[in-house]
């Protein structure tokens, strides 16, 4: 039986955006056993369903999206 989505595991992604010159960035969770269907985060973004329906991401602005803490782990 699935568990209900509030059930899932979730990892922060930090969205990087840029916008008339200036950039901000925005910390999402996204559930991590969707993430794992992907190869690539952006695919994940623009084509799964289940993340599509929570959030829309404009791939125009869009400059960077990463899981946090992958940086920190790559270093230790």
């Amino acid at each position: 039986m699935p568990k209900p989505p509030s059930d899932r595991r979730r990892v922060p992604v930090r969205l990087v955006f840029a916008d008339r010159g200036s950039f901000h960035d925005l910390v999402i969770r996204l559930p991590a056993d969707v993430l794992g269907r992907y190869e690539r985060l952006i695919d994940a973004l623009r084509e799964e369903p289940s993340i599509t329906g929570e959030i829309y991401v404009d791939p125009r602005r869009l400059v960077a999206a990463y899981v946090e803490g992958e940086e920190d782990s790559a270093k230790g």
